[in-house]
């Protein structure tokens, strides 16, 4: 174990290397590979009359940086929703909370297409992540053992595939399926560079808040008799959990659509690198889910070169296996 948790330390002190070397791979290899020269020259001397340039300012370089943010975001909102649950298959994505994303912003270019701002559309994406849990949790309680993990996975997961049916029929209906499919079937090369710079304000106020209440999902992981015992107020940490989830979801599916499992995988592996101490877990999560994420990108580059393979399909190529391994091996149980 001890071995377990010196990997983990080395492989987080050298996050940042790590992330360096993904941007940059980011921003060299695509359906168009580029000479280390040129970007430089791009992020030193751009001209805005090269095309090369163009590319790298304007396409690469955001959809490097989205790929580290969105990564970070998922993880650390997989994190906070597991311990605050003590559910080890929440996640974002099979918890309806990504497909709740999707759903408002459907319903914001259906009914009010003129609010097509990168502030507007992030705005209403973490409106329906909000409403995404609202309905998860609020049938969990109605149904006898819903809050059970498999019980309450199964409901997100009707949930974000009704969602998704709804979003569909009015797309389908009012003729913009093209412009929703974005958001359902992420691409993060359309990412750009406003979108971004708008995030990130939000990104950092959603981290703040968990790792601000770190130490109490902590306490509230170990049950909510124990957390109450302890003094804990444990509805004002599940608030607080969930404003921060629900902030760094939307922000997640504003900047690339529906991204499925980061939120589930990530902190189980930070869980066993680093303990069960969020206060180390909220960081890492978000450290590994960045390098997770953006390693997925560029290997989507290169799994059907020179096309694109999408990148949900890369992390479902890893989720899904995943995901029934933790089935088999947790049962209907909670984590400690």
């Amino acid at each position: 174990m001890r071995r377990v948790k010196g990997i983990g330390s080395l492989l987080l002190w050298g996050s940042p290397l790590i992330m360096v070397g993904i941007v940059i791979a980011s921003i060299l290899f695509g359906a168009k590979n580029l000479p280390m020269s040129t970007v430089w020259d791009a992020l030193f001397h751009f001209d805005p009359e090269n095309v090369d340039h163009q590319i790298v300012i304007h396409s690469r370089l955001p959809r490097a940086i989205g790929a580290l943010l969105i990564g970070a975001f998922l993880a650390v909102s997989g994190a906070l929703m597991q311990g605050m649950t003590r559910n080890y298959l929440a996640s974002p994505s099979i918890m309806g909370v990504s497909d709740g994303s999707a759903f408002a912003i459907t319903i914001c270019m259906v009914f009010m297409p003129e609010s097509n701002s990168a502030m507007e559309m992030i705005l209403f994406s973490m409106i329906g992540s909000l409403i995404g849990v609202a309905v998860v949790f609020s049938l969990a309680t109605l149904v006898p053992g819903g809050m059970s993990p498999v019980n309450m996975a199964v409901i997100g997961l009707i949930t974000g595939t009704f969602l998704s049916g709804v979003s569909a029929g009015l797309a389908s209906y009012f003729q913009i399926s093209q412009d929703v499919s974005f958001w359902y079937n992420a691409r993060m090369h359309l990412m750009t560079p406003e979108l971004v710079k708008i995030a990130i304000p939000f990104g950092i106020v959603g981290l703040i808040l968990a790792v601000a209440i770190s130490k109490s999902v902590t306490v509230l992981s170990l049950g909510e008799d124990i957390s109450r015992g302890l003094g804990q107020r444990t509805v004002l940490v599940k608030v607080i959990a969930t404003l921060a989830v629900v902030m760094l979801t939307g922000i997640s599916v504003a900047l690339a659509g529906k991204i499925a499992f980061v939120g589930l995988i990530v902190p189980h592996i930070t869980r066993f690198l680093v303990g069960i101490d969020y206060r180390r877990i909220v960081p890492a999560a978000g450290v590994l889910g960045a390098i997770f994420l953006g390693l997925s990108d560029v290997l989507s580059r290169f799994l059907n070169y020179p096309f694109e393979t999408p990148i949900g399909v890369v992390t479902s190529l890893i989720g899904v296996p995943f995901f029934l391994y933790l089935i088999r091996k947790r049962g209907g149980g909670k984590h400690a």
